[in-house]
């Protein structure tokens, strides 16, 4: 199944994101592929509030830490490979552990583990259209 959707602010961004947490079960695999910029984070911001994450818990790209960790209703995994370059790297992190679990996990420039992700994983091609405006195409292989 795929849909399209169009954002014109950060703040649309981040309210497509929740419509989506508010959909999503333990054990959902979220894949956002883009260019830098596009929104990634500011989507994930979003469906982290979706999923309920806990009050005053604070979203934020994990590009030096790598993984971050949410609390609230599921977990959430925030994963973010862009500073990784090399499948080596990526195995080295022991995602499966992350992608496995009965939480969720989003993962930023998943296309660089894309051997790596599940079959039932919800792909997000994150695209710019202007300087305010985003198409997000989803696409997942089971329908709910």
């Amino acid at each position: 199944m795929e849909k399209v959707f169009r954002t014109e602010s950060p703040e649309e961004t981040q309210a497509l994101g929740e419509r989506l947490g508010k959909t999503l079960q333990s054990g959902d695999v979220i894949a956002l592929i883009g260019d830098l910029g596009t929104g990634k984070t500011c989507l994930t911001q979003g469906i982290a509030r979706g999923v309920g994450i806990a009050p005053g818990e604070i979203v934020s790209s994990p590009s030096y830490i790598l993984i971050n960790e949410y609390n609230g209703k599921i977990p959430i995994y925030h994963i973010d490979l862009y500073r990784l370059e090399t499948a080596a790297e990526i195995a080295d992190l022991g995602l499966s552990e992350y992608v496995e679990s009965d939480g969720i996990c989003i993962i930023e420039w998943a296309e660089r583990m894309a051997d790596g992700l599940p079959d039932t994983c919800i792909k997000i091609y994150i695209t710019w259209e202007d300087e305010n405006t985003r198409s997000f195409k989803i696409q997942h292989s089971i329908s709910r």
